[in-house]
């Protein structure tokens, strides 16, 4: 079953060749200062990098990741892994983003859901708070998807890059590349947003707070106050389906289960122990992720993505995208539930309405949202062709 975006691989990947194996990274900002202008003492990340960074320093592409993923993005942490990074079809020697030309980085993101993941490095709530020696909690500060981009430019700082060849990313990946180019202009030369708009509008927010809702009513939540004891895993494993369903499609559920039951017999009508395919299989996939999720970070991930315009969280939502001001690339599908295309299609008209270049790509699938990783090597020739434009 796809739960998420990262789970989605692991059924949905073929077969790979051997591939030279990555290694998890971390970089430590001290003293990080939030743009709500909070102060987090220790920020401490995890990262990962693909090929090698030239002489010059004029080669590196940044991966920011989508809302239930982290930086593993390509490659394989060992041989025998059930599948590789998430990108693995377009990052690597000889793809779309060659490795044997660019340097990669991809980099796990503050509050990142995979807290209890031994491959994820963050800091968030479950983190310790040096001034109480407990877990924050719900006292960690707020964050946006403007100080997860700050801490990569924090990054940037200590690799020493003046300037990204690209930033590219899927879904809140996609945000976190609008707000380089709004924020940042000067430090990147082009951009590829994939499956995501330029803001967060009333639909969207609507949504997030529907896929959070099942983490609030479960009372092992206990307002965020709950790493003493048991954890509120019933109500994240099902805010969990919410998501993989709203990341999928109509096409593919009813192609994928149609109306089956889950045992042969058992008949949903005769007992309420029985039930649907479908419904069993999102809440396995839901109860699955859980186990090394945390829920008070899909909380602060929710309200991050609530809160996003690129580059105004006042709620300009036409200022920020005006500012974008180097070539862009925005890859989407109109199965797109999450992002639909008429949404990125209105960010494409307001970032071109002064001049900026823009190209649209759509891809094709059943998969909905789920597109923007699964199907992405139908993009493999407009993205080498963007990367190598003069």
């Amino acid at each position: 079953m796809r739960l998420t975006l990262c789970a989605a691989l692991l059924l949905a990947s073929p077969a790979f060749a051997y591939e030279p194996l990555v290694e998890k990274q971390e970089f430590t900002l001290n003293d990080f200062v939030t743009r709500g202008g909070e102060t987090i003492p220790e920020m401490r990340l995890g990262y990962e990098t693909y090929g090698t960074l030239n002489e010059a320093k004029d080669n590196a592409i940044l991966i920011p990741h989508f809302f239930s993923g982290n930086s593993h993005a390509a490659g394989k942490y060992a041989e025998d892994d059930a599948a590789p990074g998430y990108w693995d079809a377009i990052i690597g020697s000889g793809k779309a983003i060659d490795t044997d030309k660019w340097f990669v980085v991809s980099v796990d993101s503050p509050v990142n859901l995979g807290a209890n993941d031994p491959n994820v490095i963050t800091t968030g709530p479950a983190s310790i708070n040096p001034a109480t020696n407990e877990p924050w909690g719900m006292d960690f500060p707020i964050l946006t998807i403007g100080d997860f981009v700050d801490t990569q430019k924090g990054l940037m700082d200590q690799l020493g890059i003046p300037k990204w060849h690209a930033v590219m990313g899927a879904s809140m990946g996609g945000l976190q590349s609008y707000e380089w180019a709004a924020r940042y202009p000067d430090k990147l030369e082009r951009v590829i947003p994939v499956i995501s708009s330029g803001w967060a509008d009333a639909d969207l927010i609507a949504w997030l707070d529907v896929w959070a809702s099942p983490i609030r009513l479960d009372p092992n939540w206990n307002g965020g106050d709950y790493y003493g004891g048991e954890a509120p895993n019933a109500g994240l494993a099902q805010a969990l389906k919410i998501v993989t369903l709203h990341a999928n499609s109509a096409e593919w559920a009813n192609s994928k289960f149609g109306r089956n039951w889950a045992s042969e017999g058992a008949d949903p009508g005769k007992d309420w122990a029985n039930d649907y395919l479908v419904v069993e299989t999102l809440n396995a996939a839901g109860a699955t992720r859980a186990a090394t999720s945390d829920a008070n970070h899909f909380l602060y991930l929710v309200r991050a993505n609530q809160q996003f315009v690129a580059g105004h969280p006042d709620g300009n939502i036409y200022q920020g995208l005006l500012d974008i001001d180097v070539p862009v690339m925005l890859i989407h599908t109109d199965e797109d539930l999450v992002f639909p295309g008429n949404a990125v299609r209105d960010t494409a008209a307001i970032i071109k309405s002064d001049g900026t270049p823009v190209e649209i790509v759509e891809l094709e699938g059943i998969n909905g949202h789920l597109d923007g990783v699964l199907n992405m090597s139908q993009a493999a020739g407009p993205i080498k062709a963007f990367l190598e434009a003069e």
